[in-house]
């Protein structure tokens, strides 16, 4: 019963990770190139958006829990393993490259004279965790019905 819970909420914590990182992801394309003025504006969608945050921990945990919970079950818990180094990757790559972008703007209030380089990093920080959360959700899936 407890390796059902875990693989359930490690499969709705992940997805719902991957709500905010998809959306910046597939805004992308239409937001990289708007000048000053215009991204400044747009930015301001984000506010309140910190919140995700609580998940991507929970995640953490509960990925990692899973994979020592389906330890009887290797592929399951090696793919359970993998969503959780995708996910910790994640958090990283924010850190690294998104989290300086929200510090040296005060969360993108003020302009700054490198404000492009903070925008690329940015952008493309939250691209790069769209990708590794979505890796991660695959692999939980994958590994929820190999046992199957």
């Amino acid at each position: 019963m407890l390796l059902r819970v875990l693989e359930f909420l490690a499969i709705v914590l992940v997805a719902i990770i991957l709500i905010p990182t998809g959306a910046h992801l597939f805004e992308l394309p239409n937001k990289i190139s708007l000048v000053q003025d215009q991204y400044f504006l747009v930015q301001n969608i984000y506010r309140g958006w910190a919140l995700f945050g609580a998940p991507i921990f929970a995640a953490l945990i509960v990925t990692a829990a899973l994979a020592w919970a389906a330890r009887r079950y290797p592929l399951e818990s090696r793919l359970s393993l993998l969503a959780f180094l995708c996910i910790a990757a994640s958090l990283g790559v924010f850190f690294a490259f998104v989290y300086p972008g929200n510090i040296a703007t005060a969360n993108w209030t003020t302009i700054p004279d490198n404000w492009m380089t903070l925008r690329r990093h940015w952008e493309y920080g939250h691209a790069t965790s769209a990708v590794l959360t979505f890796i991660a959700l695959c692999a939980l899936a994958i590994g929820v019905v190999s046992r199957r």
